[in-house]
């Protein structure tokens, strides 16, 4: 598993970030600053997850996580969860905000010019040179698909202006969605330390993310093909997800993997009409956790 993360994707460049302009590409739509004031204003009011009717069940044996939840995506229903106000070290699920975040602010074909600072970000990187210019949407899909540590600096920089205010930003979202066991220090989540959030945080937060259809798109995505400039010419990012292929209705979301944090899940599946969200945080089997978290939420449907 450790092997398949850091080498999801094959890349043969490195890059940068901030400046941004629009390049010639077919028409997509994207709402304008004040549909996103409206929908934040909505999402703001909105009590994201509630716990007033939980499934009484028992796992035997117990999860390996030390943290999980699965919720009702439609409706905020929190099914189950285990220890999941408990503040923890969240790794490359830190990335969902980021993206949720840099979306709002980047068209798909918006040109980021990398910041120099990107290429000497640490490990995972798809290596980014400074100064390259990217398409947007590019960027996107090896955050989310291949988690490119580099890819989450350039897109905080060419969304915020720079690292430190783009990462105000997360945490000011962080509050404004009511995410009260979050805080973020890193766009990546490579840097645990003062980096954390919880599996009711993290499941609110996709339910969130999960109605931006770019989003959607990009983590229901098992592999994508990219052209690229010379010397590279093209890449292929392979998501990381490995539930997209092993769980039938497996539609999303990130995975993560720190040290300290352990192995960290947040996964997406529709069947018959209802959608499910489950997160694990620290676990030894990350995949049969959620399995069993989603079979839990899908037989109570």
């Amino acid at each position: 598993m450790l092997v398949a993360a850091i080498a999801g994707a094959w890349v043969g460049a490195r890059r940068p970030t901030a400046t941004i302009t629009q390049a010639a590409g077919p028409e997509i739509s994207i709402a304008t600053p004040a549909q996103h004031t409206i929908a934040a204003k909505a999402v703001a009011s909105e009590r994201l997850l509630t716990a007033d009717s939980l499934l009484p069940h028992t796992f035997s044996p117990g999860l390996s996580a030390a943290a999980a939840i699965v919720i009702d995506a439609s409706s905020g229903r929190v099914l189950w969860g285990l220890h999941d106000h408990q503040r923890r070290q969240v790794a490359s699920t830190t990335k969902i905000m980021t993206a949720l975040l840099a979306l709002k602010k980047l068209g798909p074909h918006d040109i980021v010019t990398v910041d120099k600072s990107v290429p000497r970000v640490p490990l995972v990187r798809e290596g980014l040179r400074a100064g390259e210019r990217v398409q947007a949407w590019k960027l996107f899909y090896s955050l989310l698909l291949y988690s490119g540590n580099d890819d989450a600096l350039a897109l905080a920089i060419a969304a915020g202006g720079d690292k430190w205010t783009f990462l105000g930003e997360m945490n000011a979202e962080a509050k404004r969605l009511g995410l009260n066991d979050t805080h973020f220090s890193s766009p990546s989540g490579v840097v645990d330390a003062d980096n954390y959030s919880s599996a009711w945080d993290l499941a609110a937060l996709t339910r969130v993310a999960m109605r931006n259809a770019r989003f959607r798109q990009i983590v229901h995505t098992k592999v994508q093909h990219v052209t690229w400039s010379a010397p590279t010419y093209s890449k292929i990012y392979i998501n990381n997800n490995l539930m997209l292929r092993k769980y039938p209705g497996a539609n999303g979301v990130k995975t993560g993997y720190t040290h300290k944090s352990g192995w960290c899940l947040v996964v997406s599946a529709t069947r018959h009409g209802t959608s499910l969200i489950a997160v694990v945080l620290n676990s030894r089997d990350m995949y049969n956790d959620a399995t069993r978290l989603l079979n839990l939420g899908f037989s109570a449907a």
